[in-house]
């Protein structure tokens, strides 16, 4: 068997053994740019940070966290930092850490206020979440890692050459095929599962819509007038009234006619189809109008004939 380098273009060769096969980690120390050191808020301390490259595209925080325990404790596990979903999480964290750092020396100087209990508005429902089991994230083949110890000896113990290769940790996660299987059954709950998921969403729907409408400014008899001054015109009904509010406009029927057009007559019935619509309609209306020609014909020939007769001389 050949001998493996220890180091490889300034990174440190980590082996990892699976059940049947076999992989290869490269670390090294994470260097921070010098136009980054100064900046409070830098993502990556230096001193602090592995960075790791070829990842397995199936590996999770919690195994990473556990590969390298031997050598300290890790603060953070953080992946593919340069896409603009792990920065965005991580600023998202970072914003609440910092919001309950600033709530905790105003809870502990000042007492708390009593609040009033607001009893009149009403609490929204809630919405019956999918199931969702535990399924582990994949990355993409060849993905990066930053691992942030929680001091810097436990970084200089992680780039420490290894004597023989480390096992990867198990975990709870389905693996392989069985992890396919699991998002199959996980992307088709159960129709009890869905049904009860979309009336609440609907619920949910419907209490927001109406807080909505309770408190718009487009209300019943009151005139919208915009920032400029202007009031809003809306066209209303038959006489000028509107439904929401502003100013009304009657319909351009009423300003024509005159007349409302709103209510039928008693008498009058509904329009019947258009005539002439479909192919068969003038097929027949052709054959009918040819069938009254003929009778139309032999009658008046037959009228004829009677006045001839009834002209004729008879002496005797």
């Amino acid at each position: 068997m050949p001998v493996l380098p220890t180091c490889l273009s300034g990174f440190t060769v980590i082996p990892i053994a699976y059940p049947s096969s076999s992989h290869f980690i490269y670390a090294r120390a994470h260097a921070t740019s010098k136009s980054k050191v100064l900046e409070p808020n830098n993502v990556l301390p230096e001193g602090r940070t592995l960075f790791l490259v070829n990842v397995p595209p199936d590996a999770t925080e919690r195994e990473l966290i556990h590969l390298f325990k031997h050598c300290g404790t890790v603060e953070r596990v953080l992946f593919d930092l340069n896409s603009a979903d792990a920065l965005a999480e991580h600023a998202f964290d970072s914003d609440e850490e910092m919001a309950e750092a600033a709530e905790k020396p105003d809870t502990e100087a000042r007492p708390r206020k009593k609040r009033k209990l607001q009893t009149s508005e009403p609490t929204p429902p809630e919405v019956i979440p999918l199931p969702s089991p535990s399924i582990r994230k994949l990355h993409k083949t060849g993905s990066c890692a930053h691992l942030i110890f929680l001091d810097s000896s436990s970084l200089a113990k992680a780039l420490l050459p290894p004597t023989s290769p480390k096992p990867w940790p198990s975990s709870e996660e389905p693996r392989g095929l069985s992890h396919y299987m699991a998002k199959y059954d996980n992307e088709r709950p159960a129709l009890d599962a869905i049904k009860s998921h979309a009336d609440s969403f609907m619920e949910r729907f419907e209490f927001d819509l109406s807080k909505s409408k309770q408190e718009a400014k487009y209300r019943k008899g009151e005139a919208i007038v915009d920032e400029d001054g202007f009031t809003l015109v809306t066209r209303g009904g038959a006489y000028g009234q509107t439904l929401g509010g502003g100013v009304g406009v009657a319909s351009k029927k009423f300003m024509l006619t005159g007349q409302t057009g709103s209510k039928r007559k008693k008498g009058e019935k509904k329009e019947k189809e258009k005539d002439m619509f479909y192919a068969f309609q003038r097929a027949e209306k052709q054959r009918k109008a040819l069938l009254d020609l003929k009778k139309n014909f032999k009658a008046d020939k037959e009228r004829v004939e009677k006045l001839k007769e009834s002209r004729r001389f008879k002496p005797y």
